[in-house]
């Protein structure tokens, strides 16, 4: 950050302040560069070793390169109950949820979220569940809440124009929030990186990282510490389910939106259509992985992260498994007496999630890509203090 000094005319830097979970990642990281047992393990460790300092932007660039994975916690002769008490999953993680606040735009929704994320998720579900099924009822009475009368066709409860003007403005604002936030990390962790500049072999190397979810092995191949320090692979297994899942949920979406437009294919659509098999492979998919996810969150050692995050993170597993549920029932039940009210509760979980995205473990995946982006590019730069794990 910068600003122009009224009495110079010069252009003076504005060094932020460290916050308590900054300087204890700086305090951990320092005792790891002089140890580097831990420098195979995943990307934090080359990238750690690249500096000699940790300052405010270097914290947030490797907090969000740490996947979290226990390897390094239950490998360091340091950890604790020794004196030196490092615990690099828990210093990444207090960082990694200051960023969620940091870069959310407007911030004062990320704090909200943040600390009672479980609470407000389920709140806004019931809520705007609530709200359209008081529009049902306004417009056509019990009788159109609880019939038959509509014969699987959503469009004759909810006309598509009407979804459209619901839900087009939560989805720009979402987009815009996230590109807004996306657009101050960036810009906040590229001095953490000397400025250097893409390229083709540095995108197609972070990409790989994402979609594979590379740094979820333990460094090993044998995957994240659970609670009893085994290692399991199941963690990276649910996140790839979740993450495919929602993919292939949005795909769906995405292609239903061409039929309507394009072709003048009109919902609802049935198997073996395109929309139909994404929707119904990514619905499943992504209730498996978030019911995984659910247990991994609750069954983790208590040191591989930040307690006070949990809320935050189940309301955002909670979010997703409502929606592929949700769906799943709405299609299964759209010929039965419950279609309206399942069709209800599956727009509100839809609006909720998407309401909620900038704000909580979906930004994190954002800016989780953004650090690997800048990863990949800064270790294809000579080291500036000459020597490196990479």
């Amino acid at each position: 950050m910068q600003y122009l000094s009224p009495s110079s005319g010069r252009v003076i830097p504005i060094v932020a302040v460290p916050s308590a979970a900054e300087t204890e990642v700086s305090r951990v990281l320092q005792i790891c560069n002089a140890c580097r047992y831990c420098e195979g393990f995943c990307a934090v460790f080359p990238a750690m070793t690249r500096r000699l300092e940790f300052g405010h932007a270097d914290a947030h660039f490797l907090a969000n390169l740490c996947h979290n994975c226990g390897a390094c916690l239950h490998a360091c002769q340091y950890a604790p109950p020794h004196a030196f008490a490092v615990n690099i999953p828990k210093a990444m993680a207090m960082v990694r949820g200051q960023t969620y606040t940091d870069y959310a735009w407007p911030t004062a929704l990320g704090k909200l979220y943040q600390r009672n994320g479980l609470t407000l998720s389920l709140a806004l579900v019931a809520a705007l569940s609530l709200f359209l099924v008081l529009a049902v009822l306004l417009q056509g009475g019990l009788g159109a809440l609880w019939g038959a009368q509509f014969q699987g066709n959503f469009y004759q409860l909810f006309p598509h124009n009407l979804l459209v003007g619901l839900f087009a403005p939560v989805f720009l604002f979402v987009a815009c929030a996230l590109a807004m936030g996306m657009r101050r990390f960036w810009s906040d962790i590229k001095p953490a990186t000397s400025g250097a500049d893409l390229s083709a072999a540095a995108a197609t190397e972070a990409a790989h990282d994402v979609l594979r979810l590379t740094y979820l092995d333990g460094g090993h191949g044998e995957g994240c510490n659970n609670e009893d320090d085994a290692f399991t692979l199941r963690r990276r297994r649910d996140h790839h389910l979740t993450f495919y899942g929602f993919a292939l949920c949005f795909a769906a979406t995405g292609v239903a939106t061409l039929y309507h437009y394009l072709l003048g294919w009109s919902a609802p659509y049935d198997l073996p259509s395109l929309p139909k098999l994404l929707g119904a492979v990514g619905g499943v998919s992504l209730m498996l992985g978030t019911v995984g996810l659910w247990y991994q969150n609750r069954a983790r050692h208590p040191l591989h992260g930040d307690a006070r995050q949990r809320p935050m993170d189940l309301g955002f597993i909670a979010l997703l498994f409502l929606v592929a549920s949700s769906g799943m029932a709405l299609w299964l039940g759209r010929s039965t007496p419950a279609l309206a009210l399942l069709l209800c509760l599956h727009l509100g979980a839809v609006m909720a999630l998407f309401a909620t995205l900038p704000y909580g473990k979906f930004a994190h995946g954002i800016y989780r890509s953004a650090a690997l982006l800048r990863h990949a590019v800064e270790k294809r730069q000579p080291n500036p203090i000459g020597l490196s794990a990479d």
